[in-house]
């Protein structure tokens, strides 16, 4: 079995839109890719963020956005058919039979749209893009999909037989295979229930108010769903949003527990770890810590600590539970690290970007950071201290997911990993990566390494200020 360590982050979204609407009787369906072919007529759903002067611009005071981050920048003419099947393109020639190298073993291409999510588990990869489709691969081959007829998909995570799938329509959806066929997905199921919705909306003190004045039933987000995560023994489903909350779910019955008012702002990031505790990271400029307690029969989160106060947004968190350290990725490019058994103590600042942070993914002694300036910085923690391994290249635009998990055909005492990275250039491209790689080792795909193992301070930057706080 292969260990799985994913890390699905969303570009962070600072203002708001009008409240989303929820259509129970949307076609939602799985395809076989054996099915004659039809054409895709999937228009962008996610409002592209505006570049301007005036105060109200959450990328206005940006030095280090970058316009390829702003879609209408980007092709979006995906009108190829959606069950054809993608190429997959090897990068890589004269590769030695013990696999032993680190750099880009190939591509996964589908034009239609740019990858927002990853998730792997064992052979099996998932992708999710704003066509709406979840693409499944097997042993890089498309192999399955399924698909909603609404809200690109934002965040995938895996937890046991079970997908759960985030969309920009707000909504949560569950995926599970079909036991008779592997290759047959079936939608099982959607946060919140439909039946949980109605009977919430009967009872007028279940609602909250939203934005000028429209009041929401508080067990739905009411914009866009930024990420997922699930807790250690995975009982509790949560799922963060645009509207700045962070909502829990009992996963057994698909129940919302709670709901978080967490943030300022559009929440892009959350993750669980050591024992439970919650991180979440904003358009705010805040990473925030929240302890799980005992409740009568329930469980609910309090509001520990605050980890980061900074003017640049939060874009990405990713936990290593294995050495206790929590990273923190920010839109003006850098990676910030506490270590968990030293009283979340500041450790340092990774420097290795040029432009946005969006992504962050450990496994073993790695960090892996993708970045709005299309590349990838391989990190190794040496005890308290980080070496940047490589850097790779090859994404022709912003590295928006990344999904990391131990390579099973790896050979001799060396630790490797298979990386997949998804993009904005509409493509997911596949990684091998050493663990115990030399730092100056010149490799296909990777560039001269530094080493940063020193600690910053963290103040707020004027200059990189990248949200308005809204009052």
């Amino acid at each position: 079995m292969r260990k799985m360590v994913t890390e699905e982050n969303s570009l962070h979204k600072p203002a708001f839109r009008g409240v989303l609407q929820s259509d129970p009787n949307e076609d939602e369906y799985s395809f076989r890719l054996s099915h004659t072919s039809e054409t895709s007529h999937t228009n962008y759903d996610r409002p592209p963020p505006r570049l301007s002067s005036g105060n109200n611009s959450p990328l206005s005071t940006s030095p280090t956005w970058d316009p390829y981050l702003d879609p209408s920048n980007w092709d979006q003419s995906h009108q190829t058919s959606p069950l054809s099947r993608s190429p997959w393109t090897s990068h890589v020639e004269n590769i030695s039979t013990n696999y032993s190298y680190t750099g880009l073993m190939g591509s996964l291409v589908r034009e239609e749209g740019h990858i927002y999510s990853l998730a792997a588990s064992g052979d099996l990869l998932y992708t999710g893009s704003d066509s709406k489709n979840i693409r499944v691969w097997k042993n890089h081959k498309e192999f399955s999909g399924f698909k909603s007829n609404s809200g690109l998909v934002k965040a995938i995570i895996i937890a046991g037989e079970r997908i759960f799938t985030g969309h920009q329509d707000g909504k949560i959806r569950i995926w599970k295979v079909s036991g008779k066929d592997p290759s047959v997905y079936k939608r099982i199921g959607t946060l919140p229930t439909l039946t949980a919705y109605i009977k919430s909306s009967i009872k007028p003190s279940n609602y909250i108010e939203t934005r000028r004045n429209r009041n929401a039933v508080w067990i739905k987000h009411f914009d866009a769903i930024s990420c997922l995560s699930i807790s250690e023994d995975q009982k509790l489903l949560y799922s963060a949003s645009w509207d700045k909350t962070i909502k829990v779910w009992r996963a057994s019955d698909s129940k919302c527990l709670e709901s978080i008012n967490a943030h300022d702002d559009a929440v892009n990031s959350i993750v669980v770890g050591f024992n439970g505790l919650l991180f979440s990271g904003s358009a705010d400029g805040t990473v925030k810590i929240w302890r799980k307690e005992s409740q009568g029969k329930g469980t609910k989160h309090f509001f520990s600590q605050t980890l980061l106060k900074q003017e640049c947004a939060v874009t990405a968190l990713a936990v290593d539970p294995s050495s206790s350290f929590i990273y923190c990725g920010s839109s003006d490019g850098l990676v910030y690290f506490w270590q968990i058994d030293k009283l979340l103590s500041h450790g340092g600042v990774l420097r290795g970007h040029k432009l946005a942070t969006l992504c962050l993914a450990a496994a073993g002694n790695l960090i892996f950071s993708g970045s709005a300036d299309n590349n990838i910085c391989v990190w190794r923690r040496d005890g308290e201290d980080h070496i940047c391994l490589s850097v790779l290249r090859g994404h022709s635009g912003p590295v928006k997911c990344l999904a990391v998990e131990e390579d099973q055909e790896q050979t001799g005492d060396d630790q490797q990993f298979i990386v997949y990275s998804g993009s904005l250039d509409k493509s997911v491209k596949i990684w091998r990566v050493l663990s115990q790689l030399v730092p100056n080792q010149a490799e296909v795909g990777m560039s001269p390494p530094q080493n940063f193992p020193s600690a910053c301070s963290f103040a707020s930057q004027g200059s990189c200020r990248v949200g308005q706080r809204r009052k």
